[in-house]
């Protein structure tokens, strides 16, 4: 899977095998991870909606992120990027939730230089993960870069939880078998 639309048509098959919905918080990707998703045919299946929270305020008041953190460390943190994934899971009664925030230039935000960026994927029963990426390129490419790594967390969340789930119901070493 090299490219977003390949990264989402693989995760929303994963996720309509699994009869799992997701939902998607961004900030400096700006839709740009819910316009992936749904330009795949079926996302609908999947797909429950998105917030674009570019504004801290809207990280706050809609996704319930912590507003003393916001204050405490800016919108460019990992706390801050997982707070969001659970926020827009709640919002939208969606199994799974994604997010998105960091600098994608062409200024330094909050102290973090240009690229730097969190990614978030939080799911069902406590599965999830936060990833700290320090991207190169320019606004476009850092965004792009994004979403790839948006999608791959997940799928990685997805594979994971798999290996997890065979495990626990075949006392196998985690395989999975055809």
């Amino acid at each position: 899977m090299s490219g977003p639309g390949s990264a989402a048509a693989g995760v929303l098959e994963m996720l309509a095998g699994r009869r799992q919905s997701l939902a998607v918080a961004e900030s400096l990707t700006g839709g740009l991870v819910a316009g992936a998703l749904t330009a795949v045919p079926g996302a609908s299946r999947v797909v429950r909606g998105s917030v674009t929270a570019y504004a801290t305020e809207v990280k706050r008041e809609v996704l319930g992120v912590d507003g003393a953190l916001l204050v405490a460390r800016g919108a460019v943190d990992g706390e801050v990027a997982r707070q969001m994934a659970s926020g827009v899971r709640r919002v939208l009664g969606a199994d799974w939730g994604l997010a998105t925030t960091g600098v994608a230039g062409p200024d330094p935000q909050d102290g973090h230089p240009v690229g730097t960026v969190f990614v978030a994927v939080q799911g069902p029963d406590g599965a999830g993960a936060v990833r700290r990426l320090s991207l190169a390129g320019d606004r476009d490419r850092i965004r792009q870069d994004t979403i790839r790594a948006v999608l791959a967390l997940l799928l990685s969340e997805l594979t994971e939880n798999t290996r997890a789930q065979d495990t626990e119901q075949h006392g196998g070493n985690g395989c999975l078998q055809p």
